[in-house]
């Protein structure tokens, strides 16, 4: 079985939206072109739009008589890459780019939106479309619920979210564990005592303590942590003065995190504090090193019965070969804390990666750009209209139906 096609004006929106926002993307907490281009398709699909909430958060209501309320989310934000897909609506913003799909979540909720919008006759209930900010920093799912999403657009029955992967365009894929690892970043500040780069031993040099915290933190995964359990460490920004002949007084670095139990988060965010201590003080650092805690979020795992109603949908429209297991990941997500209060999510794969590209890798070419990279480009001709299909899909499924059974209640 195949799935039905997207019809063509629905589609031709949602790609236009897509370009749109691949050419112009904006930094977490500095979405609002990415929020007002949303929040202009919702409205034109019938939806009552709020504008602002958590920050640039958009958030669509689609009422439909009574039934479950059904929320599906997209992330509005970008990354600090330089583009270097060579794609003819490549980011016209320096340094900025869309480099982990969410342009692409956004373009399918809002195509799901038009083909849930026209066909009201299929479904009962609320659906309510989200447009969150600031993902990649993992705080713009908190500030929403903070600001009251639940509160003000209603308690959901279910939560549904989407991320594309290096899988086939046209595929989707469901983990039946935790999908994603939960997360920890922490901002390190690592005080020395500036001065000449000719007379370094008048100075502590920060330079120095920093490269050695960064070498010494390697070996938190490699010798502290089982070779079985899943850990990730990563050192993903250092950042210590301007010029060669000056000895700066501080330097800076980004810590990221990542494990699937509290406890081994717990105790390799420790060993971090003590490393980074450790070093300052065999350095002679004059002041105590500061580290924050800047971002957090737990294990992402879906609710498993809603995770099963989504499958076996997918499974239907797509056909069970387009539909495949996902073993879990250690990249982090906000999106867990849309299950604050046993509210059920489910989340899914969608794959982004073309055929003569997927093909091309398997038999020994060039590797898959992975998501962050400044070359990952998703194949929107056929990724798009899969995502769009997926998302209304799976909405539906857990509406209520028109004979007014109800696809799901808590």
């Amino acid at each position: 079985m195949t799935a039905p096609e997207v019809p063509r004006d629905v589609l031709r929106d949602a790609t236009a939206l897509y370009v749109d926002l691949h050419a112009h993307p904006e930094l977490s907490g500095a979405e609002a072109r990415t929020a007002g281009a949303l929040a202009d398709r919702l409205e034109r699909h019938g939806c009552e739009v709020a504008r602002g909430v958590g920050g640039h958060g958009v958030v669509g209501v689609l009422r439909n008589g009574p039934g479950p309320t059904v929320t599906v989310r997209a992330e509005l934000d970008a990354l600090p890459v330089r583009e270097r897909t060579g794609l003819r609506y490549a980011s016209t913003v320096p340094g900025v780019m869309h480099a982990c799909g969410h342009d692409l979540h956004t373009a399918a909720v809002a195509g799901a939106a038009a083909l849930l919008g026209a066909d009201r006759a299929s479904w009962r209930g609320t659906l309510v479309l989200v447009g969150q900010p600031a993902e990649e920093t993992l705080s713009g799912a908190r500030a929403m619920l903070d600001d009251g999403l639940y509160d003000r657009f209603g308690i959901p029955d279910a939560v549904l979210a989407q991320h594309c992967a290096p899988l086939p365009a046209g595929s989707v894929a469901h983990g039946r564990g935790p999908l994603m690892s939960a997360g920890v970043t922490l901002d390190v500040v690592v005080h020395g005592r500036g001065g000449h780069a000719g007379a370094p031993h008048l100075a502590v040099d920060p330079v120095v303590t920093a490269a050695s915290v960064v070498i010494r933190l390697q070996t938190v995964v490699s010798r502290e942590t089982a070779p079985g359990e899943r850990v990730v460490l990563t050192v993903g920004s250092l950042h210590a003065g301007d010029r060669a002949n000056v000895i700066p007084s501080e330097a800076r670095l980004s810590v990221s995190i990542r494990a699937f139990d509290d406890a081994s988060l717990s105790r390799v965010t420790d060993a971090v504090r003590r490393v980074v201590r450790a070093e300052c003080a065999a350095s002679g650092c004059d002041r105590d090193p500061e580290i924050t805690v800047t971002a957090a979020s737990p294990v992402l795992v879906a609710h498993p019965d809603t995770a099963h109603r989504v499958r076996r949908a997918h499974e239907e429209v797509f056909g069970a070969h387009r539909v495949s297991d996902w073993p879990g990941s250690t990249a982090t997500e906000d999106f867990p804390h849309y299950a604050a209060g046993g509210v059920p999510v489910a989340y899914w794969m969608l794959g982004a990666t073309g055929a003569r590209q997927w093909r091309a890798a398997r038999d020994g070419g060039e590797p898959l750009p992975a998501n962050h990279a400044d070359t990952f480009a998703p194949d929107v001709r056929t990724a798009l209209p899969a995502g769009i299909t997926a998302m209304a899909t799976a909405a539906r499924s857990l509406l209520g139906s028109p004979d007014g059974r109800e696809g799901r209640r808590r």
